[in-house]
C-alpha cells in the first residue's frame, strides 16, 4: 500500500497544479478507500491477487479524478449534473400525475441538490476528514465529483439476488413523497406562478416540504414491490428460473443487448424467453393473483376494473351472461365458492370465465 500511495502521489503531482500537501491528502484517501474495499470484499480476498485488485481500483478512482480536473470546475459540475440527470429522468414520476418534461426537470433539479448534500456527508463519513469538510481546491473538488459519481452508481443489493443503483432508489423514494398540492406549485413555477408572488416561492416551498428521510420503514413498501415479490414466487413455484432471471434484469431497465449478454443467449432465444415470460405474466395477472395486480394498476373491482363509464358499458356488450353474473356477484363481495354454487359452475370453470373477463377488460383499458 505504501508503494501504491507513492505512485498515486507522483501521478497527481505531475498531472495537476495542486500543492504537494493536497496531492498527498488525496492520494492517501484513495489508498485508504481501496484498502478498506479489498479488506472487506471476500471475493477479492479469495482471488489471490489483492494487490492487483487494489491497483486497479485505485487507478480507476485516480483517472476519474483526473478527468474532472481536466474538465475544470464549471464543466465538471455540468458534466456530473447532466450524467446524473440522465440516469434519474425516467424514474422521476410523481404518483397520480403525468408529469410534463418541464415539471420533471424542476423535480430533478431539486432532487439532485438534496443528493449532493447526501454525497458530501457520505464522503465525510468514509474518509478521514473534518465533520465540516468542504472541497476547496480544484483537486479536492474533482475528487468530490468523482466520489459523487461512484456513490450514485453504487449497486444496492435487493431481495432475490437483485440490485439497483443507489441514486435510482433515492429517486424512487423522492418521487413517491411528492404531495399533490406540491405538484401544483411546481407547475405554477414553470408557468410563472401567481403574479403577486415571486417566481421562486413555489420551489422554495417545495424544498421546505420535501425532507428526504433515510429510514424508510417496511410498512411503506409499495403495492408494486408486493407484485414483484409475488410474481417472483409464482415463477419459482412454476419452475421458471429463466423467466425469473429475465424479469430481474427487466426491473433494472437494462437494454436488450445487455440482458442477452448477461444471460448468454441469442436475440432469438431472448425473444422466445420474452414470450414465455409474457405468458406466465398474463397467467399471474388474470388468475393467480389478479386482486393484487389490479390494486397496483388502480383497477380494482370497486373501480369497475379501471374502466371509464363508456368502457364499462362496452365490456358488458363483449362478455357472456355467465361472466356478467360473475362480475355482479364478485362486486357484491361473494366468495368464489358461493358464486360457483349460485351459477352451478366448478371452481375451474369459474376461474376460466373470470380470467377471460379480466383479459377482455385489460384489452379495453389499453385501447
Amino acid at each position: 500500500m505504501e508503494t501504491l500511495f507513492e505512485r498515486l502521489f507522483q501521478t497527481l503531482s505531475q498531472a495537476t497544479p495542486a500543492s504537494e500537501r493536497n496531492c498527498r491528502e488525496v492520494a492517501n484517501r484513495i489508498t485508504q478507500e481501496v484498502q478498506r474495499i479489498c479488506r472487506e470484499s471476500q471475493r477479492i480476498q479469495d482471488s489471490g491477487d489483492v494487490a492487483g485488485w487494489a491497483s486497479d481500483l485505485a487507478y480507476h478512482r485516480l483517472n476519474q479524478c483526473l478527468r474532472y480536473v481536466k474538465l475544470g470546475s464549471a464543466k465538471g459540475r455540468l458534466e456530473l449534473h447532466s450524467s446524473l440527470s440522465a440516469i434519474v429522468y425516467r424514474y422521476m414520476t410523481p404518483p397520480q400525475v403525468q408529469s410534463s418534461y418541464q415539471a420533471r426537470v424542476a423535480l430533478i433539479e431539486d432532487f439532485l441538490q438534496n443528493f449532493y448534500g447526501e454525497s458530501i456527508n457520505a464522503f465525510r463519513r468514509e474518509n478521514e476528514v473534518a465533520p465540516d469538510y468542504r472541497p476547496r481546491s480544484s483537486l479536492e473538488l474533482a475528487e468530490y465529483m468523482a466520489f459523487t459519481e461512484r456513490y450514485a452508481k453504487r449497486r444496492i443489493p435487493l431481495s432475490r439476488g437483485r440490485s439497483q443503483q443507489l441514486i435510482i432508489l433515492r429517486t424512487q423514494t423522492f418521487s413517491k413523497q411528492q404531495p399533490p398540492e406540491t405538484l401544483i406549485d411546481i407547475q405554477q413555477a414553470i408557468e410563472g406562478g401567481d403574479s403577486e408572488q415571486p417566481r421562486t416561492l413555489p420551489l422554495q416551498r417545495l424544498r421546505e416540504e420535501l425532507t428526504i428521510s433515510e429510514d424508510i420503514s417496511d410498512t411503506e413498501n409499495t403495492v408494486r414491490e408486493r407484485v414483484v415479490e409475488q410474481l417472483m414466487d409464482y415463477l419459482t413455484e412454476k419452475n421458471q428460473p429463466d423467466c425469473a432471471n429475465y424479469f430481474s434484469l427487466r426491473l433494472m431497465d437494462l437494454p436488450t443487448s445487455e440482458i442477452e449478454s448477461i444471460l448468454e443467449i441469442t436475440p432469438r432465444e431472448r425473444d422466445y424467453l420474452q414470450q414465455r415470460f409474457k405468458y406466465h405474466l398474463l397467467k399471474f395477472s388474470f388468475a393467480h393473483n389478479w386482486e393484487l395486480v389490479h390494486e397496483w394498476l388502480g383497477a380494482e373491482l370497486g373501480k369497475n376494473l379501471g374502466l371509464t363509464p363508456q368502457q364499462w358499458e362496452y365490456l358488458h356488450t363483449k362478455i357472456n351472461q355467465t361472466q356478467i353474473k360473475t362480475l355482479d356477484l364478485k362486486q357484491q363481495g361473494l366468495s368464489d365458492a358461493e358464486i360457483s354454487h349460485q351459477l352451478d359452475l366448478t371452481a375451474t370453470q369459474l376461474r376460466k370465465q373470470w380470467s377471460k373477463l379480466l383479459e377482455q377488460a385489460w384489452d379495453i383499458r389499453n385501447l
